[in-house]
């Protein structure tokens, strides 16, 4: 089988990575690297030779069969549409757009086009989200009650987007993937302490139809760098480090019991201490997973994991935590957009 021809289109801090691990994917090659930065360029040229590296999008999208956007978001639109536009399937990072209409726009053109919109919700493809998922489907976990995530550490600090649209694309994504549900109430709490209009910190609750909650810690303004998400359940709880280098997944047999009968409300509920394990997860980028996933998307072998439509529903939940932001706070309904 020939070699899927993608073109990356952006080549900053983020996309070298994608050029790096499209590299070392057998099943594609790296036809064209496109950015405005000279400096960027020119790294490529030295570290892919022979690689068409350019400051045009027209001659990236020409040589390439499918295409990586990985500018800032405020580029997607119009970078991912012209791609569309030829009819070449499509990885839009995050955030997918940065506001509801632009995303439903590029949804919507995809779809009248026939063109495949993958979406670079990253984490999806974390071998320990994965399992964690099938966790979660098989009940052994029990209902679940709620989950938390803390995504924080010291730099690095954006002008253009604020800790919600950096970071929060990863752990909404996740909290949709793993619950299988979009929320019906969102409310975010923030503040700017090294730039005015851009949260440093911010405080994100979800809730859901289902009774669960979800809780989103964000900051580059923190002395720690952690990446953890806790999922509490009636049967077991679970905690993903993902800054540990092999026991990322640990699961505590750990709950609240309420026998079917009792005699007084006091002996109604007993909390139950069992042992701690450690699953064995299979290593793997997740990455080069997701760039394998986008490969065989564009090929029309697998539908996508991340369509246009989740890409969607992510950008709607920012946009109402931004208004609660805007609103000091408060809690905004997901249907009507106006204050609980």
């Amino acid at each position: 089988m020939t070699r899927l021809k993608v073109a990356v289109i952006g080549a900053g801090n983020w996309g070298r990575n994608h050029v790096r691990s499209l590299a070392a994917l057998p099943e594609a090659d790296v036809a064209a690297v496109c950015d405005l930065d000279q400096s960027v360029r020119e790294a490529m040229a030295r570290q892919y030779p022979g690689t068409l590296v350019t400051d045009s999008v027209d001659k990236a999208l020409e040589a390439a069969e499918a295409v990586v956007v990985a500018t800032p978001a405020v580029e997607h639109p119009k970078l991912a549409s012209a791609a569309i536009e030829r009819g070449l399937p499509v990885l839009v990072e995050k955030p997918f757009a940065l506001s509801v209409k632009e995303a439903t726009q590029m949804a919507e053109l995809g779809a009248s086009r026939g063109v495949p919109i993958l979406v670079g919700h990253l984490l999806v493809f974390h071998p320990v989200v994965e399992r964690l998922k099938a966790m979660i489907g098989a009940g052994d976990l029990g209902q679940i009650y709620y989950l938390y995530s803390q995504r924080v550490n010291l730099g690095q600090v954006r002008p253009d987007e604020n800790a919600l649209w950096s970071f929060g694309p990863h752990d909404v994504s996740v909290a949709l993937e793993l619950l299988g549900q979009a929320p019906t109430k969102v409310a975010a709490h923030g503040k700017s302490y090294l730039q005015p209009g851009v949260e440093d910190v911010v405080f994100m609750t979800m809730e859901f139809a289902s009774g669960v909650m979800a809780h989103v810690q964000m900051s580059w303004l923190d002395p720690h760098k952690e990446r953890r998400l806790t999922v509490v359940g009636s049967s077991k709880m679970v905690v993903f480090d993902d800054m540990q280098a092999r026991e990322k997944l640990k699961v505590y047999d750990k709950g609240v019991d309420r026998p079917p009968e009792y005699g007084s409300y006091g002996e109604s509920l007993t909390v139950r201490q069992g042992d701690i394990s450690i699953p064995l997860v299979p290593g793997g980028e997740p990455l080069k997973a997701e760039l394998r996933h986008f490969v065989r998307v564009a090929r029309g072998e697998e539908e996508p994991r991340q369509t246009a439509e989740d890409g969607v529903t992510v950008v709607r939940i920012l946009e109402a935590a931004t208004e609660s932001l805007s609103r000091g706070g408060t809690l905004v309904d997901m249907t009507t957009g106006a204050e609980v």
